[in-house]
């Protein structure tokens, strides 16, 4: 019974998690970029009760073990594709397929990637996030600022940055870069709808380094950028509410073992009475 009581502990400790979870999900249904989370669970060590034994002939003896409770294994990021908005906005990019944008903090030099491209112009002409990080090229160096008279004037699919100069010809600032990491589910959510990478995130050699630079629609397996589009949050309300309902009763259901539990061990101390 005392195994009950805290096998009901840490289920109702990790649905909390859980729940948690999916909160935040449904939070950031409509932030820009954003990928769900999923709570991962596992169990905990089994006590052995009996040990396996026989011969090569029947009969066997299988092992018994008694379970401890559960716990989270992993919140995992689930990086599928959301949806994409029309905001007919030049400077609004959202990237259909594989890949992250790189950011640069100038003071700092650490790269960040995200997929909100809801990029702006800062007051020296560089391309930036809301937050003032620069936009990486396609060989992982900050895309050059406009210069006087320069005006953007589209972006193409293949991350070209196509401007209208002030004598009136026509010209490239740059290629939008994307990084193509192998391993999304390893990157860690940072704040501002960017991620860092972590020593587990494939080809990753420092902050200041970007991780498989390319073009959008390259051979690097890179996705496409959609000009006048941002790419919305992933999250799927109608599981999110299945999922709340689920966790809800879960923890209701390790409530009513750690309860019933109790009642017993009255039963067993009344016996002395």
């Amino acid at each position: 019974m005392i195994r009950s009581l805290y096998s009901g502990v840490s289920g109702m400790r990790n649905q909390q998690i859980c729940m948690d979870v999916i909160g935040n999900n449904i939070s950031n249904a409509s932030t820009y970029g954003f990928k769900a989370g999923r709570a991962c669970f596992k169990d905990l060590f089994s006590q052995q009760l009996k040990y396996p034994s026989g011969t090569d002939t029947p009969p066997y003896v299988y092992s018994s073990q008694v379970g401890t409770g559960v716990t989270i294994g992993s919140v995992q990021n689930l990086f599928d594709q959301g949806g994409l908005q029309v905001t007919d906005r030049a400077l609004d990019l959202a990237i259909q397929g594989n890949g992250f944008f790189m950011l640069k903090d100038s003071t700092s030099n650490k790269i960040y990637y995200t997929r909100d491209g809801n990029f702006t112009l800062d007051k020296e002409g560089y391309l930036t996030s809301v937050d003032g990080l620069r936009v990486l090229d396609s060989s992982g160096a900050e895309i050059p600022a406009l210069t006087s008279g320069q005006q953007i004037t589209g972006i193409g699919v293949n991350g070209e940055i196509s401007v209208l100069n002030f004598d009136g010809t026509t010209g490239t600032l740059g290629i939008i870069g994307i990084a193509n990491i192998i391993n999304p589910d390893s990157l860690e959510k940072c704040g501002n709808n960017n991620y860092i990478p972590t020593i587990t995130t494939g080809s990753f050699s420092n902050f200041s380094t970007p991780i498989n630079p390319g073009a959008p629609g390259g051979t690097g397996g890179q996705g496409i950028i959609q000009s006048g589009y941002l790419e919305m949050s992933n999250v799927d309300l109608t599981n999110e509410f299945a999922r709340l309902i689920t966790t809800q009763r879960s923890y209701q259901a390790n409530a009513r073992v750690i309860t019933t539990s109790d009642e017993m061990l009255q039963n067993v101390i009344d016996l002395k009475r």
